[in-house]
């Protein structure tokens, strides 16, 4: 795809980018797609996904208590369970407002652990990162932010969030559509959205403004990016999705060039 020329002029160091099909294919690469970055917020989804997982084999269940009182799994999932964004300090009642939460997904991950009986990271690495050929991929640290992956594990990831084979269908399009409708609250790195619809661990397009993605973008698209420069959106509309990892960290710079560079891929899809 010529559009993924496009990163050869960011100001970064290194940038690593791929898109996927829905059908699995590659259409394209460019940069170092077998060199591990640090993921960031990107390792939410990872995350999520495990957690998903869980609940199908029936290690947990979403509307099982979790977290602060009244808060379930679902909550924490969603980032409606009050928790503040980095410490475990209820801020606000389960269901009330969309607080974007790092400790949400430290105290999900240590539920589900205690549920499986084995660590969080190995808990994935089994049912996620192994199943799905991910081999560059683990979270050594905080399952909200410490993901370390490459762009060609995060591909197969990326094909498996448009084609599951580890979920059901009916599992994914619940965690990719919005969950607690109308809940305001910050989109970091872009303010205050009302409303900010989430998934189950998943950041929803829909009609938000301003966005990291492109003005071609469709509402159902969905994904995460991170602090350290990275992101993944998946475009049903499209039939497509894009992964892309960076070395430098998130800033004014990603913000002018990642839409352009969403539209650009969007406009060559047709």
């Amino acid at each position: 795809m010529r559009s993924l020329a496009m990163v050869d002029e960011w100001p970064v160091e290194t940038v690593a980018t791929g898109v996927v099909r829905s059908d699995g294919a590659i259409l394209g690469r460019r940069g170092p797609t077998d060199r591990v970055f640090a993921l960031a917020s990107v390792t939410k989804p990872l995350a999520a996904y495990a957690a998903l997982i869980a609940v199908e084999e029936g290690a947990i269940e979403l509307d099982e208590p979790a977290g602060p009182e009244g808060s379930t799994v679902r909550h924490l999932l969603a980032h409606a369970s009050g928790l503040a964004f980095d410490e475990p300090k209820v801020m606000a009642p389960p269901g009330e407002r969309r607080l974007y939460s790092n400790a949400g997904f430290d105290v999900l991950a240590d539920h589900l652990a205690k549920a499986a009986g084995m660590p969080f990271a190995e808990y994935l690495r089994q049912a996620l990162c192994e199943p799905l050929g991910m081999t560059a991929t683990e979270i050594p640290g905080s399952p909200a932010k410490d993901g370390l992956s490459s762009a060609d594990d995060l591909l197969r990831f990326a094909a498996e969030l448009q084609s599951p084979r580890l979920l059901a269908p009916e599992t994914l399009d619940e965690a990719t559509s919005v969950v607690f409708p109308g809940l305001s609250g910050v989109l970091p790195g872009y303010g205050h959205q009302r409303p900010n619809d989430w998934g189950l661990g998943f950041s929803l397009r829909d009609h938000k403004s301003p966005h990291w993605t492109g003005a071609r973008s469709s509402p159902r698209t969905f994904g995460h990016f991170g602090q350290s420069g990275t992101f993944l959106w998946v475009d049903p509309d499209a039939g497509a999705a894009c992964v892309t990892l960076t070395d430098r960290a998130f800033g004014p710079w990603a913000a002018e060039v990642w839409p352009a560079y969403t539209d650009a891929i969007l406009a060559e899809l047709g």
